[in-house]
């Protein structure tokens, strides 16, 4: 009797520790695309990791500022007119409905030097730790479960950071189509 009692609470243990790695491994909500797509501003868990993320980087002597979060389809379409048929350089592959911009998903940042300049330089080590200050933001917002332009095959998109929650644009257009 004994023998079974102890084997039965070993593998309700085991079914725990098992369960415990998997929320460590995907931390973030169950989240269905036509909850997101029903938002127009930052998702709230995005929004909730973004604040963390600027937080843990102050501690590091690193001031993040978020210079893009939430993004309307005529917003995105202008930034992606740019370097085409409006002035200046191009900045974005993607049109309109074509970014997780677009579902409050994804966020733009800079850095802000001691004088007060924002500054995209991915080499500056304003902190003085020997490492550069863009390359610890960028990982600290990974460790939070962000997904880094920089990281990206092809289009490099450096100061873009995205949750996704494993829905691909694909899926959140197709929800917004049912949402109108």
């Amino acid at each position: 009797m004994k023998r079974h009692v102890l084997l039965l609470m070993t593998g309700l243990l085991l079914i725990l520790v098992v369960l415990g790695w998997n929320s460590r491994q995907n931390p973030f909500p169950q989240v269905e695309a036509s909850e997101v797509v029903a938002q127009n501003a930052l998702h709230p868990v995005v929004e909730e990791r973004k604040n963390e993320w600027i937080q843990r980087a102050e501690q590091q002597g690193i001031q993040v500022v978020v210079t893009d979060g939430y993004r309307s389809v005529e917003e995105q379409n202008a930034l992606y007119a740019q370097g085409r048929t409006t002035q200046g350089e191009i900045v974005t592959q993607a049109r309109g409905g074509e970014s997780y911009h677009n579902y409050g998903l994804a966020i733009d940042f800079a850095l802000r030097t001691p004088d007060g300049e924002l500054v995209w330089d991915m080499e500056r080590d304003d902190n003085g730790n020997g490492k550069a200050d863009w390359t610890e933001a960028v990982e600290i917002a990974k460790e939070l479960g962000f997904n880094w332009g920089g990281d990206w095959p092809g289009f490099k998109d450096y100061p873009h950071l995205e949750m996704t929650f494993g829905l691909s644009l694909e899926e959140l257009q197709a929800a917004e189509q049912q949402n109108t």
